[in-house]
């Protein structure tokens, strides 16, 4: 029986996880789970798993969790505020820790249960976008297991032959690794309609099922360059090894090209409880309650090349990663600030790339944003890096 900590339980992957979960009660326990502040969904998940402890990161919010499962007779433990989620993610007790926390919030769990030694199913981007060199070596020298979540990191990781990691991918014998993007769902309309969209259009993402923030990032693409820098540090491949296909009908999940002409793909149905059941099994396989892809009736793949003027934050994403430090780590706050807002209905779906380019040209010049090495120096260009884009709407909003 493995005990299964999950940062970030109430969102779609921490969800997810335990549909899986309640598939294999023999295998797995949820042994910890946690939330911002969905105080009712938290309590009905510890209703109905009865983890050994819950974190709600809002104390006040923590107070109203105590206060719903009082008398139910639950051996849960309520804990509270940031830093119990590096509890849970480190307790001696937990076997695997799905990271399944939104934007930099995440960073510090993820961390924690890598240096802890566990096996780290990290379906958060930016543990590794704003922090890989840190959180590679976090890995390794804790002897921590990796598994990458994200469907693309996911396709790859099957992709390639056991024990690329020791050769190294050139040994391996790949030319490049392929990330493959729906395109989201303004990928055919027109560039002149685009200053207009909501974000409940933006949120209306033709394949999957997602939160608001990650499906704003697919709209923009964003979510392609923070896997682009995510693949950088999961599989040590450059930048020019790591390219960007646009695939509509989301079956083929990514691909590795092998310097012998080969192309080996990982295909599937879009739904995220294949690469979490792949994560928790693994090296076994078991079942999902996946729908069974029918390619018959798909009928067709396309691909089409990726259009840069459509999807500019993808090149501003490739930048930071050639620029190194904490450049993505400016990047990716850059990007929270103006999501946010987007949603918010304070600044353009158009100008979200345009407040990411102002806040990196800025920022990344700096000395101590370019040469960063070590947590405090991320998190400081964060901080930074939000203030930036913070003025940036504010100056939008006061121009309109």
């Amino acid at each position: 029986m493995k005990n299964v900590t999950i940062l970030g339980s109430t969102g779609s992957i921490g969800v997810s996880t335990l549909d899986v979960i309640a598939r294999h009660p023999d295998r797995y326990r949820a042994f910890a789970l946690s939330a911002a502040n969905k105080v009712d969904a938290l309590a009905e998940q510890c209703r109905r798993f009865n983890p050994r402890y819950a974190v709600m990161v809002n104390n006040d919010a923590a107070e109203q969790l105590r206060a719903s499962l009082s008398g139910s007779g639950l051996q849960t433990e309520v804990l509270s505020g940031a830093e119990a989620l590096e509890t849970i993610a480190a307790h001696a007790d937990a076997h695997v820790v799905m990271a399944a926390i939104v934007g930099a919030a995440g960073l510090p769990g993820s961390m924690a249960a890598a240096r802890a030694g566990k096996t780290v199913l990290l379906a958060n981007k930016e543990a590794l976008v704003m922090a890989g060199r840190m959180f590679m070596d976090a890995i390794r020298d804790s002897g921590a297991t990796l598994l990458p979540i994200d469907s693309e990191h996911n396709a790859v990781f099957q992709s390639l032959p056991r024990g690329f990691a020791d050769a190294g991918l050139s040994h391996a014998g790949v030319r490049r690794i392929v990330l493959t993007a729906s395109g989201g769902p303004f990928r055919t309309r027109s560039l002149d309609q685009l200053a207009n969209v909501t974000p409940d259009e933006a949120c209306a993402h033709p394949n999957w099922v997602m939160g608001r923030k990650i499906s704003v990032d697919s709209a923009t693409m964003m979510n392609k360059g923070l896997e682009v820098i995510e693949a950088h540090w999961l599989f040590d491949a450059s930048a020019d090894m790591i390219d960007v296909l646009i695939h509509p009908q989301s079956v083929v999940h990514s691909m590795v090209e092998y310097v012998d002409g080969s192309f080996v793909a990982q295909l599937g149905s879009p739904d995220m409880r294949t690469p979490i059941a792949y994560g928790l099994g693994y090296p076994d396989r078991i079942d999902a309650g996946v729908k069974r892809l029918d390619l018959a009736s798909v009928a067709k793949l396309e691909f089409h090349a990726l259009d840069l003027e459509r999807f500019p934050c993808v090149r501003l994403a490739y930048d930071a990663l050639r620029m190194g430090g904490a450049a993505p780590a400016v990047l990716n706050a850059a990007n929270e600030v103006a999501v946010e807002a987007f949603l918010n209905h304070r600044l353009r779906f158009v100008d979200i790339p345009h407040l990411i380019e102002s806040v990196c040209t800025t920022l990344c010049a700096q000395s101590g944003i370019a040469h960063a090495d070590s947590i405090e120096a991320v998190l400081a260009a964060d901080t930074a890096a939000r203030q930036q884009a913070q003025r940036f709407v504010q100056e939008q909003r006061v121009s309109a």
